[in-house]
Formats: structure tokens, sequence, C-alpha cells
């Protein structure tokens, strides 16, 4: 007999619920609860489009993933960052992507 079993996201080491949006899966449901906001404000011509998950490469071969980076309809760019908790790790990959990059990274906390 075959049990099949599915397990929808991997248990998070920070207690986020992961959430599934447009076939999307967000490791919490702030960054999900984003994207939803992103894409009102994209339907009332506010965002002109948004990308998810935008890789930065820093020296030693280390990847930073930015949440989102917004390209809104009067030009600007927003690069967000959604936090439920924020670790050491994400603080000096941060400082190195705003050093090494001509950007500054916003972050969300709650929505």
């Amino acid at each position: 007999m075959i049990i099949k079993v599915k397990i929808p996201f991997p248990k998070s080491k920070y207690k986020s619920i992961h959430t599934k949006i447009d076939d999307i899966n967000f490791s919490s449901k702030l960054e999900g609860r984003y994207y939803t906001h992103l894409k009102n404000l994209q339907s009332k011509g506010v965002v002109t489009f948004f990308l998810l998950q935008v890789p930065f490469r820093l020296p030693g071969g280390v990847k930073y993933l930015l949440d989102f980076m917004v390209f809104y309809a009067d030009g600007n760019i927003e690069y967000v960052d959604v936090k439920g908790v924020v670790t050491a790790i994400y603080k000096l990959k941060k400082k190195q992507v705003e050093a090494l990059y001509p950007i500054k990274i916003k972050e969300i906390f709650k929505i």
C-alpha cells in the first residue's frame, strides 16, 4: 500500500507561516500580503511592474536575495525586503549590498 502525503512547505525556523498566492510560494504571510498590496497598486496604475527574489552578488560567492524590486509609474524604483525577524547575517548582507550597489533597501515589518 502506498500512502501519499503532501507537505506543502518546509517548517520555518522563525515560525513564519509559508503562503502560496497565484501559484507563488512566499516564505511568510507578510511577504504574501505585500505581494497582494503591490498587485493592488499595479491594478491602480501606481506600480508599473515588480520583480520577485532579485539576486545581488556579493564578494566570496555570496548571494543576497531581495524580496521585491518595485517599478513605479513615476519612474522611481524601490528595493524592498519584507522582514519578520532581522538576523545578524541579514544586517551584514544588507550593508554589503548597499555599499556595493547604488541602492537603499526599504524594510517592511508589517502592512
